[in-house]
Order: structure tokens, then C-alpha cells, then sequence
């Protein structure tokens, strides 16, 4: 019991910690100020375009790895978890390489005229980098579970590839997948890393609520009253995710 309470108070402590620093009077006033507006609208944009960005790639990346065989789906599973393990500056160097001036797309769209790093859409590149890995693994997850049998039924009464997908497969899989989308959504307005070294931190244009938070605890721009509160919105959001997960979880209904 002691090192579990030591464990779980090594969690919950800095975060009480958090929540303490929160000067409740001026809550509402550091939320709305103009700074944390920009930041928290940009990150909401943001975060829900890269999630759109991950349903439509993620979903047939899931469905790849999920009816592949053994070796083939663990090489897959394989690549798609190495962001969740990378560290994210790791990933920003990465799309930084690829995208940047000298990378290798980077420089062929410097030709025409297009620069990706240190716009928005580079905010949208690194968050769909960092998100992705949570859809598919979900996703796929709820896939295997339900196994091919229902779609072996209804393609032996006649229906096509794509009325399976959209009613057998994906109902099936709803689980998985409103899991993934949620945690995706997270993850992606949670975003530090990648998008400090591949999008930079520009007001309005890259600063996300975690480089806001970031930036006033380095003494410029947004207050410390603001950066706290906008941890706390962060917080609140965590933790609003993992109740989301939790109801959409396979049998969460008979648990309770």
C-alpha cells in the first residue's frame, strides 16, 4: 500500500498543486482575455481539422492493419506506434527535415511558391503526426474484436465493399472508433512538441494554448494568471476525455 499511495500521490499531487494556483476571482477574466481567446480559438481549429485529417487517413490505415496478417499488421502496428513513443521535439525535427526549406518535399514546394513550416497548416501537420497513432490503434483494436464474420454474412447476401464498410464494419467498430476520435481530438490540442519546432510560436497564427502556457512562464506575452488558467482548461479537457472514453468503452454500460 505504501509505494501504491506514494505512486498515485506522485500523480494526483502536482495536480492539486495545479488547481490550488488558480486564482478563481479573475478565472473568467484570464480566460477570455485576448490572449488566451487567440490561443484556445486557434487550438480548437486546429486540433479539429488535424482530427477530420486523422478520420480520413486513420480509418482505412485501421482497417489496413486490421485484416492483414500476423507479420504484416505487427510491421504496421509497429510504424504507427513510433510517434507515440518518439519524443514530440523528435517529431517536429523530423517534419522540419521533410517540409522545411532544404527538406526533401520542402524544397520542390519552395518552387511554387508554398511554405509549409511556421504557418497554421504546419500546427495541423504536427498535430495530425502526434494524434494519428491514437485512432488507428483504437480503431484497430475494436476491429479484431469483432472479427470478419458478420462482413463474410452480408457479402455472402450480396452486399457491396462499401455498404459493408458502412454497415456492418464501422457500426461494429463504433466504440473503437468514437474512442480514438476523442483521444485523437486530445492529443492534438495538447500538442507541444512538434509544433514549437515545426510551426514556431507566433500569436495568432501558431501559438496554441500549450505554447501560450509555455511562453508566459518564460516572462513574455500571455500572464501567469492566463497560463494557469489555460492549464486548467487543459486539465478539464483531459479529463473530460477519459470519461468520454470510458461510456463509449465496450460493456462500460453493464460495468456500471
Amino acid at each position: 500500500m505504501v509505494p501504491a499511495v506514494l505512486g498515485l500521490a506522485l500523480l494526483a499531487v502536482p495536480l492539486s498543486a495545479l488547481v490550488g494556483r488558480v486564482e478563481w476571482s479573475t478565472l473568467w477574466a484570464d480566460v477570455t482575455s485576448p490572449e488566451a481567446v487567440s490561443a484556445l480559438g486557434l487550438s480548437l481549429v486546429t486540433g479539429t481539422i488535424a482530427t477530420m485529417v486523422c478520420v480520413v487517413l486513420g480509418v482505412p490505415l485501421a482497417l489496413l492493419i486490421a485484416r492483414s496478417g500476423a507479420r504484416v499488421a505487427a510491421l504496421l502496428r509497429a510504424v504507427v506506434t513510433v510517434p507515440l513513443v518518439l519524443p514530440p521535439m523528435v517529431g517536429g525535427v523530423a517534419l522540419l527535415f521533410l517540409l522545411g526549406r532544404n527538406g526533401w518535399l520542402g524544397a520542390l514546394l519552395a518552387e511554387v511558391g508554398v511554405k509549409v513550416p511556421f504557418t497554421t497548416a504546419s500546427v495541423v501537420i504536427a498535430q495530425t503526426f502526434v494524434a494519428l497513432p491514437f485512432l488507428v490503434l483504437a480503431l484497430e483494436g475494436s476491429l479484431r474484436s469483432t472479427g470478419i464474420g458478420y462482413e463474410q454474412a452480408a457479402a455472402a447476401l450480396g452486399a457491396g465493399r462499401w455498404r459493408i464498410l458502412w454497415r456492418v464494419t464501422l457500426p461494429l467498430a463504433a466504440p473503437g472508433l468514437i474512442a480514438g476520435i476523442v483521444l485523437c481530438f486530445a492529443r492534438a490540442i495538447g500538442e507541444f512538441g512538434a509544433t514549437a519546432l515545426f510551426a514556431g510560436n507566433a500569436p495568432g497564427v501558431t501559438q496554441t494554448m500549450p505554447l501560450a502556457i509555455y511562453t508566459a512562464f518564460n516572462g513574455a506575452g500571455v500572464s501567469q494568471g492566463t497560463a494557469v488558467a489555460l492549464s486548467l482548461l487543459l486539465l478539464t479537457t483531459a479529463v473530460a476525455v477519459l470519461l468520454l472514453v470510458r461510456a463509449w468503452r465496450p460493456g462500460a454500460g453493464a460495468a456500471r
